[in-house]
């Protein structure tokens, strides 16, 4: 990464307002989830559901590890996701002791809807766009999601460190 006295006067202006816009939509996705968890299902848990349908079967300490959460919020989105029967335990078939958590077809079916309203939602929000302006910023907001992945564990630290939980300095 490069140092923050080597980065160009206009590239941090330009950065500045990327960060107020990631601000401003980070608000915007509050409030859907708000709304969501009016209706039985907040943002983090359709997050979690999501990831397991990604990813499949997958212990509960390695889906933590995968969505950047602790062990305990996990374990209370998971009880609510297997009571309503979005989730299921299983065996884990490499370790009979333990289980791993899978989707069901409910909760398939469930992600199916959800991301079906929502895609609807933003076809309708851009259809006005030029086909060249839909293409590219699809291409470009995922070119950005995928270095804002790679680079998370330096704006974790750079977070931490100022909020004094960093660790010794």
């Amino acid at each position: 990464m490069v140092p923050l006295g080597e980065v160009a006067l206009d590239d941090l202006e330009v950065a500045d307002g990327i960060g107020m816009s990631i601000a401003r939509l980070h608000r915007l996705l509050a409030c859907v989830s708000s709304s969501g968890s009016k209706a039985g299902m907040d943002r983090p848990t359709f997050m979690l559901l999501a990831t397991l349908a990604e990813h499949g079967p997958r212990r509960s300490g390695a889906l933590a590890e995968t969505l950047h959460s602790d062990p305990s919020t996990i374990s209370r989105q998971v009880a609510q996701l297997v009571k309503t029967g979005l989730v299921e335990r299983q065996v884990d078939k490499q370790d009979g002791r333990a289980t791993v958590l899978a989707v069901t077809e409910q909760g398939l079916a469930l992600l199916a809807d959800m991301r079906g309203r929502r895609n609807a939602q933003i076809a309708q929000m851009i259809m006005h766009w030029p086909d060249g302006d839909r293409a590219r910023f699809n291409e470009l907001f995922e070119r950005f999601i995928t270095d804002y992945e790679r680079h998370l564990p330096v704006f974790i630290t750079a977070f931490a460190d100022k909020a004094g939980v960093g660790g010794e300095k």
